[in-house]
């Protein structure tokens, strides 16, 4: 049986309306098990940091994910309601929107592509890497204990390249095509709150740093 610190129970109890009774009671391990992984954040990583590994009903886990049927946008919304109350419970909302590249070989991971490595690239050198590009809106608040401005995602798209929309017959969305849809769907879930909206703008050809570009919406 899942014993967790009240503390914890507490953070995690508004998620638990959106599961089912035995999905959930998997869930929460899943969860506190990716926090306390300090490697690669597999389920069965996960399971061994919880003591789960040699589970009887070690199945039951990876179904969560794969079989159990839970709407990963309410719970990106709930998300979003407890990280306001928390860090931003007046004035106005700082989003972040930030793309990234998950390394991921195959051949059934058909949304892969060749996307800019903002990692290894700089304004002069350009290098490719091939995965799967993700985009997340993120909440951007300052931690006065940590001394650092920390952008807290609630919600991940992906978005892949043009090819594999051309594979499977869909017309191709660009990147600030996912960014106004993530930003439009923000809107949605605060409707009442004024949101500034920052986001990092990459110029190969010049040799100064990213300037980033601020969108300001309030509320009607």
């Amino acid at each position: 049986m899942l014993n967790l610190p009240a503390e914890v129970s507490a953070f995690l109890a508004p998620f638990a309306p959106w599961f089912t009774p035995s999905v959930w009671y998997h869930a929460q391990s899943l969860l506190v098990g990716a926090i306390l992984t300090p490697s690669k954040q597999t389920v069965t990583a996960v399971l061994s940091v919880m003591g789960l590994r040699q589970s009887r009903h070690f199945q039951n886990y990876p179904r969560v994910l794969n079989r159990a049927r839970w709407s990963s946008r309410a719970l990106s919304q709930q998300l979003l309601v407890v990280l306001i109350q928390v860090f931003v419970p007046q004035g106005a909302i700082m989003l972040g929107l930030d793309d990234t590249v998950e390394r991921r070989r195959g051949k059934k991971i058909a949304a892969k592509g060749i996307y800019r490595d903002p990692v290894r690239s700089s304004p002069r050198h350009f290098v490719k890497v091939s995965g799967l590009r993700w985009l997340s809106v993120r909440v951007v608040v300052p931690i006065p204990w940590a001394g650092w401005v920390w952008a807290l995602p609630f919600l991940t798209v992906l978005a892949p390249s043009e090819r594999y929309p051309q594979k499977c017959r869909r017309a191709h969305e660009k990147l600030t095509d996912w960014a106004r849809q993530l930003l439009r769907q923000g809107r949605r879930w605060v409707p009442k709150r004024e949101l500034v909206v920052v986001a990092i703008v990459v110029l190969p050809c010049s040799r100064s740093s990213m300037p980033s570009d601020i969108w300001r919406s309030r509320s009607p």
